[in-house]
């Protein structure tokens, strides 16, 4: 393991030799920061990209950080659903390549944020496609690998945009009218809800949903030059590094006994209450049922 990065000095350090990761949005921000973090504990980690120019980038400079990085890097475009399904394949396939038959951590950080509202390739508001029902599709399909490893986790990278954020499911695949600020908390509420869906119905498998609080990244200014991007422009300067929840991700996967009286939401390491309406398992079993329909899957 290399010395040039380092998590914290007064933190626990993780041994993750033998523990293989995957992390969606992983060519910068919150992403490339807890890839970072899992390489200098020893995983595997397999970080997923939409761009072969950046993940050649991103892949280059972590080794340069940890010459003895075991990473791969796969490209896929998570709005749309067969890219995903065919991500998971490819995932599954690469390592069984390596002999490997359990993933231990699934983090989903991938998301968006868009102005103007956009259909994918399926018909479905892009925002709500890449930020739930591709993590949906993912964890379904990676489901086994979860459960074969001794501590499988799932973390999902949600907001506290989630608080007061009203759902109508029968209108989330097609707002109108589009709202964007509204859309990308309707999806991050999304998260917990799923986070604690998957909590209810599998014993051996653990889901948590990170607060990363107000992070210095890019989100809110990718493929936009909107009033978005000029008001998220100013306002990231007040933000965390992506470093610091990075390091809420790691524990969340690292961590062998974690304490969930308080929930499956965790903000700085530390569990957080999150909104009434994300832990209603009515509400949760509904947007289930519309994420199967969507995605034509079935959990059974």
């Amino acid at each position: 393991m290399s010395d040039n990065y380092k998590i914290d000095d007064d933190k626990k350090k993780y041994d993750l030799r033998g523990k293989n990761i995957v992390v969606t949005g992983a060519t910068s921000g919150i992403g490339l920061a807890a890839i970072k973090a899992f390489i200098s504990s020893g995983a595997f980690v397999i970080g997923v990209g939409r761009s072969v120019e950046r993940n050649e980038k991103a892949k280059a400079e972590i080794i340069s950080m940890f010459p003895q990085a075991k990473i791969e890097y796969l490209l896929a475009n998570l709005e749309s659903q067969a890219q995903v399904k065919s991500l998971s394949k490819t995932i599954i396939d690469l390592l069984g390549q390596k002999g490997e038959n359990h993933l231990d951590g699934l983090v989903n950080n991938a998301g968006t944020y868009l102005e103007k509202k956009q259909l994918t390739e399926d018909g479905i508001e892009k925002t709500f496609a890449v930020n739930h029902l591709a993590p949906f599709i993912l964890t379904q399909n990676l489901l086994q690998m979860l459960m074969n490893a001794e501590h499988g986790r799932v973390i999902a990278v949600s907001s506290y945009s989630h608080y007061t954020t009203p759902l109508c499911l029968s209108r989330i695949t097609n707002p109108w009218p589009y709202i964007s600020l509204m859309a990308y908390k309707r999806s991050k509420l999304c998260d917990v809800l799923f986070t604690y869906a998957l909590n209810r119905r599998y014993d051996h498998l653990e889901a948590f949903a990170v607060d990363p609080g107000l992070v210095n990244t890019s989100i809110a200014s990718k493929g936009s030059q909107g009033i978005s991007h000029w008001v998220w422009r100013s306002r990231r300067k007040k933000g965390t590094p992506p470093e610091t929840p990075a390091k809420t991700i790691l524990y969340l996967c690292a961590e062998d006994e974690i304490n969930t009286t308080q929930g499956f939401y965790f903000k700085d390491c530390k569990p957080k209450v999150s909104s009434r309406k994300s832990r209603r398992k009515d509400l949760a079993d509904d947007l289930w049922d519309l994420s199967c329909k969507l995605t034509e899957l079935s959990w059974d």
